[in-house]
């Protein structure tokens, strides 16, 4: 799951680099916004595209590159991370919990965009997208232009991914 070797050339990141700041951004946030403290297990060591009793928030990155930052919560972390953003225990995913994961993907998306439109490149960010289920799957693009980043706090795991394509 690398960088596509355009994308590489056309922003000078690589996707170490990229990770960093994803990994950085998302630390930053559940920090300061849900006062959960988090590690990484960066790279990520086998894809994961199929969910299982998640939730999933995604963002779209639109104009000099498209993409999408996404974030995909185990139901029992998307609860936890909810009832420490408002201060209240959240105990049934619902449109608190939509709006907690919409704006984490949301203020990481803006962490992003911050990074890559340095030196002048044009991105807009889309209105958050929030998906729950049992069992689905998420495919987006191809994977080899993605860098995926696997976070745990006290033993749950959860991702964040970023897939990048540069428009012609």
């Amino acid at each position: 799951m690398a960088l596509s070797q355009e994308i590489f050339q056309a922003t000078q990141l690589t996707e170490e680099t990229l990770a960093g700041y994803v990994i950085n951004a998302t630390k930053e946030v559940f920090d300061t916004m849900v006062m959960m403290p988090l590690e990484d297990s960066y790279p990520l060591k086998e894809p994961v595209t199929t969910f299982h009793c998640s939730v999933t928030g995604m963002v779209g990155l639109a104009g000099t590159y498209t993409g999408i930052l996404s974030i995909h919560c185990p139901k029992t972390l998307a609860l936890k991370v909810t009832s420490n953003m408002l201060g209240l225990e959240v105990d049934e995913v619902d449109d608190d919990v939509n709006d907690a994961l919409g704006e984490i993907a949301n203020m990481l998306g803006g962490y992003v965009k911050q990074i890559l439109s340095k030196g002048g490149l044009d991105i807009n960010l889309s209105i958050p997208t929030v998906i729950a289920g049992e069992d689905y799957t998420v495919n987006s693009m191809s994977d080899s232009d993605c860098v995926i980043i696997p976070f745990i706090n006290e033993g749950d795991r959860f991702l964040v991914g970023l897939k990048l394509h540069k428009e012609n």
